[in-house]
């Protein structure tokens, strides 16, 4: 089961693997995957969730048990990676944020999106939209309040006033191009018109497109981040993202929040995705943890080919 899977998901990795090959060889520079990944973020994915969203069946739809399930489990990895970071590894509590934020956040849009979109089909990313809808927010607002708390742990300086530490995280979040597509999607649906088609017609082509043009983005992103300093506390944290945290999460949504057995397939899946980069983007903010989230992302990325693989073919095998 497993080899087959892994013949499954392999083209996925292959397309990472030719933008890592690409970037590492310099037939395009860094500056063109940057350029890749923002187009993905800014105009492709948000289109894909647009489409999808707008032409679904939302009338059943209630996202609590699935956020309940799949953020009980992340923010206990969370509160386990920074508990090891602080404690295990004798690190100050900024990088015990970092390590949280490494452990849980996953890249469940630039990598999600695809990767779940090609196992389960575009009709998983209405499951998905959910998770994915409050993740940014939700994670980032968490670990900035904690990071501002951690700061006056280390002595660096006073607490801020906890409005004024909101304000300043909304104010980046509100324009997220993705939350945008899936808030958008969700107005159109709800408003009962008729989805044009010629809106189809170049809506079409543009979803299509997301899937090999993210793929190739990460894999040239990959030769930004790479491996620095010392591995332990990176591998550690990698095996909390791509192993716990999906184990935690397929056990909250099929045994404790009994989900539909699809939805707890997109969770699990969304669940082993690579870290995604705000871990890094935070610990360049603070000035801490910057190797450990490189490390992380890096780590994640090239071993999720055997650790979505892996739970792909035990979700298959429990009839998932």
């Amino acid at each position: 089961m497993l080899q087959e899977t892994v013949g499954i998901v392999l083209p996925i990795f292959a397309m990472i693997a030719f933008g890592f090959l690409i970037a590492g060889t310099k037939i395009l520079s860094q500056d063109v995957g940057d350029a890749l990944s923002s187009f993905c973020v800014t105009i492709l994915l948000p289109v894909l969730i647009f489409r999808t969203l707008a032409n679904a069946d939302l009338t059943s739809v209630n996202p609590l048990p699935l956020w309940g399930g799949y953020y009980s489990a992340l923010f206990t990895v969370y509160a386990i990676a920074y508990f090891t970071v602080r404690y295990a590894f004798g690190r100050e509590a900024r990088a015990g944020v970092i390590g949280g934020i490494t452990a849980s956040f996953g890249n469940a849009g630039l990598m999600g999106i695809p990767l779940i979109t090609f196992l389960f089909g575009e009709k998983a990313l209405l499951p998905l939209s959910l998770i994915i809808s409050i993740h940014l927010a939700l994670v980032t607002v968490v670990s900035v309040v904690l990071m501002e708390r951690a700061v006056v742990v280390d002595g660096y300086r006073k607490a801020r006033p906890l409005p004024q530490v909101l304000l300043s995280v909304f104010r980046s979040l509100y324009s997220n191009p993705i939350i945008v597509g899936i808030f958008l999607g969700v107005l159109w649906n709800l408003s009962g018109l008729h989805f044009p088609e010629i809106a189809e017609r170049v809506m079409g082509p543009m979803a299509k497109a997301a899937t090999p043009v993210a793929l190739i983005a990460i894999g040239m992103s990959l030769m930004k981040y790479g491996i620095r300093g010392t591995l332990a506390i990176g591998c550690v944290l990698s095996v909390f993202k791509v192993v716990l945290l999906p184990a935690l999460v397929f056990f909250m949504t099929s045994q404790v929040i009994v989900l539909d057995p699809f939805w707890v397939g997109v969770a699990t899946i969304t669940a082993a995705c690579p870290t995604g980069v705000n871990a890094f983007l935070l610990a360049t903010q603070f000035g801490t943890g910057h190797a450990m989230s490189a490390n992380g992302i890096t780590i994640t990325t090239f071993a999720s080919i055997f650790s979505a693989a892996a739970w792909y073919a035990i979700l298959m095998s429990l009839g998932y």
